[in-house]
């Protein structure tokens, strides 16, 4: 972990005067990741690949319990095949990087690189699928996209990212919908207990849902500058990429059907969410169930005290024995650099063990989500700290949920909505459900509408927030990333 970033321990802007600065120092100097030589793309440095792999294995381990299995998919599409679906295309076309020469050899036929994979995908399932009995199939594969975005930032927005996308299908558009609402369950779990993180989920309005589905579910999570990060979506596609694919399937009743279909996928922008909903000043707090290094040991002492430098190797086995992501740091650097160096990069717990903790047969142990310091006996430790691991992520979204809640405002008019905004907040409001109003305020305020909210049944008893016709959506407008 030591290296040539070590001389930036501390040298991240202040959060609270230059948030975006804040947010781009923490990604540079904690080591999560650089910039890569193509603009717009990013490389991954192991701390921060480390976060997406426990990202990834959690997230995994949940699609498999849903009965979904990996597999994977050429980067390369046709270019014909987004002509396709005609929503889809148009809604991709100016973020499409094309392949048009092998060498100095141009090609007969242009392909894209993948923007997301539904059409390559469709291609394959209507080989495969024949008949009712190749139904449901439930499909997930872990790869990288190409965007060309204009205007990019590390983890939120970048030309080339990784996520992971499942593709299900259906006899039918029951099924198929309910599977999208399910896997927005499965995000939200993930987010809450893993990530740390409250969020809002719902279904998304006709201008914010995905480029050929039927319906989009978003999931929306609040950084701590009061914007709204899209942290995972679901969508149903309904029979849109059947009959652009001719996805049929010989049903019990001996005639063909289109089939039905949902799509889902959470990214890297979910580290994102991670620094931006849980950094502070110091830098880096992580959820301890994704952080790659858990507890890190720092002997005090320890090149004069062959005692100390023992116990400590003793505890790292200890720990490592017990479950826990373990570094001990006996690197030649004062104690207080250490300290700074773990804090920026967000590590849970730090344990400290000094010749007086070794008398005292205990170890001083602070927390990174609080200041506070407490001892713990020696012989406790591979018992106490798997448990305060848990009572860390538990206390971070508690942290994290009562932000959130204090940061949705009501509004009932659009005087009532710019100060919520400039106030950092989300607004809770009331909509007519037309298009030229959701326009109207992403013009006067640069918000959009993210979210349905859960409790449609006051709808009736109210005013659109924008034109003051009658309400038909109860919607969360927010600035957003």
């Amino acid at each position: 972990m030591a290296g040539n970033s070590d001389r930036f321990v501390n040298q991240i802007a202040d959060i609270n005067t230059d948030y975006t600065k804040w947010y781009t120092d923490v990604c540079l100097k904690s080591e999560l990741c650089d910039y890569g030589p193509v603009k717009g793309t990013m490389v991954f440095r192991p701390y921060g690949y480390a976060i997406w792999e426990n990202i990834q294995a959690e997230a995994d381990k949940r699609f498999k319990a849903h009965g979904v299995s990996n597999a994977y998919f050429p980067m390369l599409i046709p270019q014909a095949f987004l002509m396709r679906e005609a929503e889809h295309v148009e809604g991709f076309a100016p973020e499409v990087a094309t392949v048009t020469h092998v060498g100095e050899t141009e090609l007969a036929e242009k392909l894209v690189l993948r923007p997301t994979s539904e059409t390559i995908i469709g291609n394959m399932y209507s080989k495969w699928i024949g008949s009712y009995r190749d139904l449901p199939l439930k499909l997930n594969q872990w790869a990288n996209v190409v965007r060309w975005e204009k205007t990019t930032r590390p983890f939120l927005r970048t030309s080339e990212f990784l996520w992971q996308e499942g593709h299900t299908v259906f006899a039918t558009p029951e099924e198929a919908n309910a599977d999208a609402l399910e896997m927005l369950e499965v995000y939200k779990e993930l987010a809450n207990n893993v990530l740390a993180l409250p969020v809002l989920t719902g279904v998304k309005s006709e201008k914010e849902k995905f480029a050929g589905a039927v319906a989009t579910y978003g999931m929306e999570a609040m950084m701590k500058d009061g914007k709204s990060l899209q942290s995972g979506t679901t969508h149903y596609l309904g029979e849109n990429f059947a009959k652009a694919f001719d996805i049929k399937f010989l049903d019990k009743d001996g005639t063909h059907k289109y089939v039905y279909q949902a799509s889902w996928g959470i990214s890297t922008r979910l580290i994102g969410a991670i620094i931006m909903a849980h950094g502070d000043e110091r830098g880096l707090c992580l959820p301890p169930p994704v952080a790659p290094v858990q507890a890190v040991i720092i002997p005090i002492g320890a090149a004069k005290n062959a005692a100390v430098a023992e116990k400590s190797n003793e505890l790292k086995s200890v720990l490592e024995k017990a479950g826990v992501r373990v570094v001990l740091d006996s690197r030649d650097q004062s104690p207080g650099f250490k300290f700074n160096h773990w804090e920026l990069r967000g590590v849970p717990v730090r344990i400290e063990l000094g010749a007086r903790d070794l008398e005292a047969g205990a170890v001083t142990v602070c927390r990174r989500d609080d200041p506070q310091k407490f001892t713990v006996p020696i012989d406790s430790v591979a018992e106490k700290i798997p448990t305060l691991l848990g009572e860390i992520t538990k206390n971070m979204y508690r942290k994290a949920e009562e932000f959130t809640k204090s940061h949705i405002v009501p509004v009932n008019s659009l005087d009532e909505m710019e100060k919520a905004l400039d106030g950092g907040n989300f607004c809770d409001a009331y909509w007519c459900g037309d298009r030229e109003c959701e326009d109207k305020i992403k013009q006067l305020y640069s918000a959009s509408s993210r979210v349905c909210h859960g409790d449609q049944s006051e709808v009736h008893r109210h005013k659109c927030v924008c034109c003051g016709k009658q309400a038909k959506k109860r919607i969360y407008f927010a600035r957003a990333y």
